[in-house]
């Protein structure tokens, strides 16, 4: 019977592996949204879960020998020798939420300002305020000055990684 997996990509391979399974006649679930970033040249799309994507096969009949061949997969994630299959509502769910996402216009990059007061909420300094400072090209990152002991001190973040302090 069917179920759904979770299958590793290369990094930056996901679309790659996707084309490949649905050639094949696989069903898959690539989950992405799109940004909006600073840079123009930067990608729109990005993977919800980057190097992972979900396929929807029987593993009882095919077995997952066609998953570790394809160019761009490592293989299904599993436990020992356990691919643990995903109940449907979770995609289903998933589905639900990127389609949300998508509806309201992608996510954007807030319109930060220099001198807002940020909080980093991911990577090593999860938890400091922070300056905004500027943004830099390339992908998605900014430059935020952090108080450390008296000094102002650069460091720079993603931006999904920070989010805005309103003080009123």
């Amino acid at each position: 019977m069917p179920a759904w997996y979770t299958l590793r990509s290369k990094p930056h391979k996901e679309i790659q592996v996707h084309d490949q399974l649905v050639n094949k006649g696989i069903e898959t679930y690539y989950p992405f949204f799109r940004v909006k970033p600073v840079n123009p040249r930067s990608a729109t799309i990005r993977p919800f879960f980057p190097g992972y994507l979900f396929v929807h096969i029987d593993l009882d009949e095919t077995g997952s020998s066609p998953l570790l061949w394809l160019p761009g997969a490592i293989g299904l994630v599993q436990f020992g020798d356990y691919a643990p299959p995903l109940p449907d509502h979770f995609i289903a769910n998933l589905r639900s939420r990127i389609a949300q996402i998508e509806s309201a216009g992608g996510l954007k990059q807030s319109a930060l300002q220099k001198g807002d007061p940020v909080r980093i909420t991911g990577g090593s300094l999860q938890g400091y305020e922070a300056v905004f400072d500027s943004h830099l090209s390339g992908d998605e990152r900014v430059q935020v000055l952090l108080n450390i002991l008296g000094r102002l001190v650069s460091a720079q973040v993603d931006i999904t990684k920070i989010e805005k302090i309103n003080r009123r």
